[in-house]
């Protein structure tokens, strides 16, 4: 099947601002002469980073922190921007310094994913983190995360836990099991 052409961009203009989104409106015209018009927030084009961080090859390290879109509490892996200047690599190591107190001396790259790719332009990375050592960097929460040190073998309970909702989360999770199943060794 041959590829798809991208339409093409007519215009684009910001049509809402905020001090963290920036709504732009793009009017497309697609192969067939269709025209639309799209909405999509635009990210920051640094991307940001995720990380399953294993204490022991048993346990992973996740984080509880307050949610506002949800308005309650989520239990998720650490995660955050790119800085600018930082690679994926350097921001996944400072993000567990940042949030867990800990860095990863190895990382293993699982995937990198989008989120609503119709609206939203970013990409995360998602890695695995172990042979960690402890550091601890000041980052920007509001208050301090909790730690919940999870078993591994107990994978299907963290998938029924009500706060484990968050999508990339999940994926991480899936895409961890499935390293390791595949054979991926912490060496």
């Amino acid at each position: 099947m041959a590829a798809k052409q991208v339409p093409t961009i007519l215009s684009r203009s910001i049509v809402a601002k905020s001090r963290l989104l920036r709504i732009e409106a793009v009017d497309l015209k697609f192969s067939n002469g269709e025209l639309r018009q799209y909405e999509r927030m635009q990210g920051s084009g640094r991307g940001a980073v995720m990380v399953v961080p294993l204490q022991d090859p048993e346990t992973m390290l996740l984080v509880r922190e307050y949610a506002a879109g949800l308005h309650n509490y989520q239990l998720g892996f650490p995660k955050g921007l790119i800085d600018p200047g930082e690679s994926p690599e350097q921001a996944a190591v400072r993000e567990l310094k940042e949030e867990i107190g800990f860095g990863a001396k190895r990382l293993v790259p699982l995937k990198s994913v989008s989120m609503a790719p119709a609206f939203f332009s970013a990409t995360m990375h998602l890695y695995l983190g172990y042979d960690l050592y402890a550091e601890k960097l000041v980052g920007d929460e509001p208050e301090p995360l909790e730690l919940v040190p999870w078993k591994i073998s107990e994978l299907d309970a963290l998938l029924l836990q009500e706060d484990f909702t968050e999508a990339r989360s999940v994926a991480a999770l899936l895409l961890m099991q499935r390293w390791f199943a595949q054979g991926g060794q912490l060496t």
